[in-house]
């Protein structure tokens, strides 16, 4: 079985990990994973599971995990499930849109550098202006 959680769900599983990382709260963070799966995901997953519990399972998982890593968190998930034949996929372009706070996006850099371009150049046209402006104003007695 394969499953694929969306970008939506990645973030939040994503978001919702570092604050348990910064707050060492998990209970939020078991929630949000659990949201992330569709019931039939649920279903199909409580079918393999010994105990028949997803949220026993993820309980055992939070358990393992270190706290500190949230990439660790996404492996650990992918090796658990793995082990019961569950294929988990995590949508890339989730895991790249996330950007730590006090962080930027290349690509956003990227756009945002073409744009304060076009501004300089107004920019330095507004200023040739005041500067003229300024030196008019010196003229006069």
């Amino acid at each position: 079985m394969e499953i694929v959680l969306d970008k939506r769900a990645v973030r939040q599983i994503r978001l919702s990990a570092q604050d348990a990382v910064e707050e060492g709260d998990i209970e939020t963070l078991r929630e949000d994973i659990l949201e992330a799966f569709t019931e039939e995901q649920v279903e199909e997953i409580e079918r393999r599971l010994d105990s028949g519990d997803f949220f026993e399972f993820l309980t055992d998982m939070l358990d393992e995990w270190s706290g500190d890593d949230v990439d660790e968190l996404f492996e650990l998930m992918d090796t658990q499930l793995g082990d019961m034949g569950i294929d988990v996929k995590f949508d890339k372009k989730a895991a790249a849109a996330i950007v730590e706070p006090g962080e930027e996006d290349a690509d956003e850099d990227k756009d945002d550098a073409d744009d304060y371009e076009e501004d300089d150049d107004l920019d330095d046209e507004d200023d040739d202006d005041t500067e003229e402006e300024e030196e008019d104003a010196d003229d006069e007695p």
